[in-house]
């Protein structure tokens, strides 16, 4: 096996991974065992169970490998003679604003340069946005408004050293589970403190030494009072004006303020860091600003364990933002100045530069639906899951005249709406850069071949370019080549007064780029001895809707990542929540007629969307919570984003995600029932369902069914030898197919008034012959194994019942049960649950104290 060191797939922690590879001709598939790289600094080897369990990822299954137009395979010439023919004939007749490109953090820095590079150098529009637009963009107006740049200003290591860290928006240990892992040691070393602003009570806000449930969009008015706190004790140099104008009102609990505000005080070395549940909000560049501002004020940047620490979401969120993948930059931090626009124009050598910014992605899927835009290239991101308002944007793409997609996937939401899909490279086939949540530049490197006619994005860009006649802009034969001319560009910024500056590695050669290793530019405090500035906010006033009385909240499950094109294909990721739950407090669960395991729908004034109950007293009455990640692809009317609507903050564009009036109604099908298959089902007969969803496993699929009248049994379940059991009183059927060899095919249970069998045994009973028919259809072995409890830690395997009987010995800290039983000592995000149940064993075995008797 040969070890190559590359970077995650997942999230802007942007953890270095030493993958040793299997060599092809002896494993006969690809073959991949994935380790943390001590070496690395942003994980010193630590990773989470995404991370850990990429090689379960790397398959070809489902991957688009030839060009396709319409639903027939293309030759590459074909297909990109196609593309630039529509480019061209759609700027001749309705100019270039008629563009759009829309991408992703998922796109190396080198495929978003050359992406950049062609629409706002040489097609002369700025409508290039990214999917960074819904995670981050609040973050980067706020950063441009404090700052004059959009910086990081601190590092990793400021966590380290931080005696009080602020979690707001932000569930870490699962969303950030390695950044997680660094604030638990800080508190083990050094006693650090940790408050989370959160209105759910989050694994990670049960876990903190205090939990602020702030409400949804409450963040401004918590951090103006807490400004306005600090100043009124001494602590924060504000000007007058500033002052006067400040918020004074926390919107939470004056007791809960009052102790909020002394950690504050008493804790100089601060870190504040925040991510998509401040920036995905109608006011969420105010809730940064509000954030800085209190830091500014008070000193608390630009030293050793202190500053306000935007996280981002995705691998290569910041390289995006660097290069200028966002329709209000221009490239390289630079604006659309005349002297800006000058200097890069004489870069570029074009004279069809872009005069001034594009349409965010909200507006421009509007103007897409208006007629506006009239050819869109989307390139690794899946827009039609992904967008608020995603019916909205699915009629934007089926009126558009051209879509073309870049991408990985075969079959996608977005893909089907495609005239045109282009085979791309996936993780593991990349080479190139990311920038990561601390500035850090990391090398991504290929562990695989090219499979199929798979290509990097930036080929693709660069061969439609040359058909467009500009070969000259984009001879570049390599992603090296590529680096060498962005790392150059840098020196224009600093020309304007910006700190991102690469310059230094502009003349790596090939080797020396492929040798790179991490790197952090603008050092650990770049903005140390730089002027910042503080920048008025107000808090959002709302106004309650009486149709709508619920608030809805979405955001991420810790195993699964975006719209689930690669983590959906794990067996193992697939375990922590194999479907998508709807969480409410059990008293609006009471009022409005809701059962833990039933299945409910949430309206909004945009659409609607039905998911399984999950009844919680973690989450605060009149609040609801269901995660993002579900698409068509994966389950029958369970994408949340249906029911976020266009609202977006004034200033960055992003949307608002975390808060939209809703309402919950029960459904009550008639039957309910399961499938598990080694085959992937057709989609015809499950478009009939009142609901579906299917998670993946070790053999196959496994599926979650419900549905009035027929049960389309015939057209769900593969041909072969059936074996069937029943009772028409329950009306209970339960059907097993066998294939000639004697290996189970498919088994389905159903019911119309009873309780389903559990799924685990018979499911991992997919290509095995050794049960009898008898247990098939019984679901279990005829003498079963001990029940382990629900599974806790995914990354070693371990059950509820492992770590019961570790705290009946005598473990009796989350530690010492991972010292027993491995659980949690990976990468910790579990750490939360085991904390729960080792509470819940502690309270059954405390002796009740008896009232005494009078005498």
């Amino acid at each position: 096996m040969r070890t190559v060191r590359t970077t995650c797939a997942y999230c802007g922690v942007g953890c270095g991974i030493a993958a040793e590879v299997a060599d092809p001709a002896i494993a006969g598939v690809r073959a991949v065992r994935i380790q943390g790289d001590g070496d690395h600094p942003a994980n010193h080897g630590r990773l989470c169970s995404k991370g850990t369990h990429l090689a379960e990822t790397v398959g070809l299954e489902g991957r688009l490998l030839q060009p396709m137009i319409g639903d027939r395979p293309a030759a590459w010439d074909e297909a990109l003679d196609l593309v630039a023919h529509r480019l061209r004939e759609t700027i001749a007749r309705h100019g270039p604003d008629s563009v759009a490109f829309y991408v992703s953090g998922q796109l190396l820095t080198e495929d978003y340069y050359v992406a950049n590079k062609l629409m706002k150098g040489f097609i002369g529009s700025a409508n290039i946005d990214t999917n960074s637009r819904l995670c981050m963009a609040s973050a980067v107006a706020a950063h441009n408004r404090a700052f004059g740049e959009d910086v990081v200003p601190c590092s990793y290591a400021d966590l380290d050293e931080a005696d009080l860290v602020v979690l707001v928006g932000s569930n870490t240990a699962w969303c950030h589970p390695v950044v997680w892992q660094r604030i638990e040691a800080a508190r083990a070393a050094r006693g650090t403190k940790i408050v989370v602003v959160d209105p759910r009570r989050t694994e990670t806000a049960a876990l903190a030494d205090l939990h602020v449930p702030v409400t949804p969009d409450g963040d401004v008015a918590l951090f103006c009072a807490l400004l306005a706190e600090m100043d009124a004790r001494g602590l924060a140099d504000l000007p007058a004006d500033f002052r006067a104008e400040l918020a004074r009102n926390p919107g939470i609990d004056g007791a809960l303020f009052a102790r909020f505000a002394d950690l504050v005080a008493a804790h100089p070395r601060m870190v504040t860091v925040f991510s998509m549940g401040a920036n995905q909000s109608a006011c969420g560049t105010d809730k940064g600003n509000a954030i800085i501002n209190l830091h500014v004020a008070t000193g608390r940047i630009g030293t050793p364990g202190a500053g306000p620490f935007s996280i981002t979401g995705q691998p290569n969120a910041m390289g995006g933002r660097e290069v200028g993948g966002l329709a209000n930059t221009l490239a390289c931090h630079l604006g659309f100045s005349d002297a800006e626009r000058a200097d890069v124009a004489a870069f570029w050598n074009t004279d069809r530069l872009c005069t001034g910014p594009g349409l965010k992605a909200v507006d421009m899927f509007r103007a897409i639906h208006t007629g506006q835009i009239r050819f869109l290239w989307v390139m690794a991101t899946n827009p039609a899951v992904s967008l608020p308002d995603s019916g909205f944007v699915r009629e934007a793409l089926a009126r558009c005249e051209t879509v073309v997609v870049s991408d990985v996937i075969a079959d996608t939401d977005t893909a089907r709406f495609a005239h045109v899909r282009l085979p791309a490279l996936a993780w593991g086939e990349k080479d190139g850069t990311v920038t990561n949540s601390e500035r850090r530049i990391s090398r991504q490197r290929p562990l695989f071949p090219a499979p199929g006619e798979a290509r990097p994005d930036w080929w693709i860009i660069n061969q439609v370019a040359t058909r467009l006649g500009w070969d000259e802009a984009f001879a570049h034969d390599s992603a090296a080549a590529i680096w060498r001319e962005y790392a150059a560009m840098t020196a224009l910024a600093r020309r304007h007064g910006k700190l991102l500056d690469l310059t230094d590695k502009a003349g790596l050669g090939d080797d020396a780029y492929d040798a790179l290793v991490p790197f952090q530019w603008g050092g650990r405090h770049p903005l140390a001895g730089r002027a910042t500035r503080l920048v008025p906010v107000t808090p959002m006033t709302t106004t309650a809707d009486p149709a709508y009385p619920l608030t809805l909240n979405t955001g991420r499950y810790r195993d699964q990542w975006h719209t689930m094109t690669r983590t959906g294909l794990s067996p193992t990721l697939s375990r922590h929540r194999p479907e998508p739950l709807l969480e409410i407090h059990p008293a609006d669960a009471a009022r409005t007629g809701l059962e833990e395991g039933g299945l409910a729908r949430i309206a909004t004034a945009s659409g609607e969307a039905v998911f399984r109950v999950a009844v919680s007293s973690d989450q605060r009455p009149g609040e609801l919570f269901v995660p993002m990640h579900w698409s068509d692809a994966m389950a029958g009317g369970a994408r949340a984003n249906r029911l976020a609507g266009g609202q977006v903050d004034p200033v960055s564009g992003q949307p608002a995600f975390k808060r939209t009036p809703a309402r919950v109604v029960p459904v009550r099908p008639q039957w309910r029932a399961f499938l598990v298959t080694a085959r992937a089902t057709a989609p015809q007969p499950l478009a009939a369902l009142a609901w579906w969803c299917r998670a993946r496993v070790a053999g196959g699929w496994l599926y979650e069914l419900a549905g009035d009248g027929e049960v389309p049994v015939e057209s769900l379940l593969p041909a072969g030898d059936r074996l069937e059991a029943g009772d028409p009183a329950r009306g209970m059927r339960r059907i097993a197919v066998r294939g000639p060899d004697g290996m189970l095919l498919a088994a389905m249970f159903l019911t119309r008034s009873g309780i389903l069998p559990p799924r685990a045994w018979i499911a991992a009973q997919l290509g095995e012959g050794d049960a009898s028919a008898g247990e098939w259809l019984a679901a279990r072995a005829s003498t079963p194994a001990p029940d382990r409890g629900p599974l806790v830690c995914l990354c070693n395997g371990v059950h509820a019942a492992e770590i019961a009987d570790a705290v009946q010995a005598g473990a009796g800290t989350v530690a010492r049960i991972g010292a027993a039983t491995r659980a949690g000592s990976n990468c910790g995000s579990c750490r939360p649950a085991i904390a729960r149940l080792l509470a819940t064993h502690l309270d059954a075995e405390r002796p009740v104290t008896q009232p005494e008797v009078a005498q």
